[in-house]
Parts: structure tokens; sequence; C-alpha cells
């Protein structure tokens, strides 16, 4: 039977406050993004994997704080000037990405600095720990790896589960709970590849004209899990 040609018709992902799902793997670093005034110096990092929700958490914080978002790649000496308003917040995402990047790293040091003489308040997003984000300038990696960090952790029974329903209903797909708990209990936690995999699932049932079922799940799976994992 020949394969439907598809669209991408996914709604965007449901980004409130209440549709960031809570449960012990990030509460601790929800609570202390919710505490800014408890950070040192103002400034925070949010660390967590692909998918783990850091997007979803800065955009949520930088409503309620009126807070601008840049991308670290993009940070100059000569931009900062104009990202940092006095008394005001800034959302630095991707901040892993500077490293080696001059430019980058020079604007990212320029910036921590006017924003401690401004009262301004910093939150970086990334992937990873600062040491291992490669920092060629020692000013700066000094100053980053003794920051204050909110560890989004792996995600939990709880979180799982929860992601997935959420991945497929943004997608506006209805799928059994049979369906999501065979994949639980089976996937690795990583929020990542629950992304990957829901968006495969999505396509192929589509393309092929095919139930979400158990046997479709786990081909998908098969096809996204490498073979020594």
């Amino acid at each position: 039977m020949a394969r439907q040609l598809t669209l991408d018709l996914t709604m965007p992902p449901a980004s409130s406050r209440d549709d960031f799902l809570v449960t012990a793997a990030n509460r601790d670093a929800l609570a202390m993004l919710d505490a800014p005034g408890r950070w040192p110096q103002g400034r925070l990092l949010l660390i967590g994997g692909p998918g783990a929700g850091k997007s979803h958490l800065a955009g949520v914080w930088a409503a309620e704080h009126d807070a601008q978002l840049c991308q670290g790649w993009a940070l100059t000496p000569q931009g900062v000037d104009d990202l940092v308003r006095p008394g005001a917040a800034l959302v630095v995402e991707d901040g892993h990405e500077i490293g080696g990047n001059p430019g980058a790293e020079q604007g990212l040091f320029h910036l921590w600095n006017l924003a401690g003489a401004r009262g301004a308040l910093l939150l970086i997003t990334a992937r990873m720990v600062p040491r291992d984000w490669g920092v060629e300038l020692p000013d700066l990696r000094s100053r980053l790896e003794t920051a204050a960090q909110a560890v989004l952790g792996p995600p939990d029974d709880a979180l799982l589960p929860a992601v997935l329903v959420k991945l497929f209903a943004d997608r506006q797909i209805q799928v059994s709970p049979e369906v999501v708990d065979w994949l639980s209990l089976r996937m690795e936690r990583d929020l990542d590849l629950a992304r990957r995999l829901v968006a495969a699932i999505d396509r192929e049932s589509l393309a092929d004209r095919r139930a979400i079922s158990r046997r479709l799940a786990a081909e998908l799976l098969d096809k996204l899990t490498p073979a020594d994992a």
C-alpha cells in the first residue's frame, strides 16, 4: 500500500506554567527558579539534558519577570549593553554553546559583570555544567563554575509517562494508556528520546494509516534505540 504524504500539523507545545509537569525530578530546580531573591548575586544556571524543560521554564520565568531572552552563541561584547536594563531580568539560553567561541565568551563575560553592576537578574540555561562547556576565558570560567545551579534531573517513574501523554496531546493525538505504560517501562529515561519517538510514531501512523499500537511503538522504539543500549 502506498504511503500517504503527511503534513506537519503539530500544534505549538503547551508552554504555560500550568503545563509544566512537576515531579521529584524537577521540583527542587523549580523552587530555586521561583526564588530569585535568593540567587547569589542575582544569577542562576538552569542545567538539564535535551528536552528536560529548560526552555519551557525559561519562557515561563521570562514572562513572569518581563525578561529579555537571547541565545548564548549570539552574544557579542558590543551587543550586551542594550540587553541589560537596570533592575530588570535577562535569560541566556543554551549557554553551553559559547564554549570555544571567543566573541560569545567575551559577550557573556561582559554581560555577567554588567548585570551585577545594574542590579539585573540573570538566568542561563545549559545542557551541562560549566566545566564541560569548553570555555577558554579564565575569568568567565571561574565565575560560571562557582555560580548557583538548579539541576533538572532525569525523568522519574511519574514524569516520563506524563511527558509522553503531553507530547501526544501537543500533536492532538489520543493514545491508549496501554501504549504509554508499555513505552514507559521499556524506553530509556530520556526526554529527548521521548520527543523524537512521539514524532516518529505520529509520522509513521499517518504515512501508513496505522493505528497507534504497542506494535508500532515497539518498532519505532527499536529504530531509535542504539543497538548497544
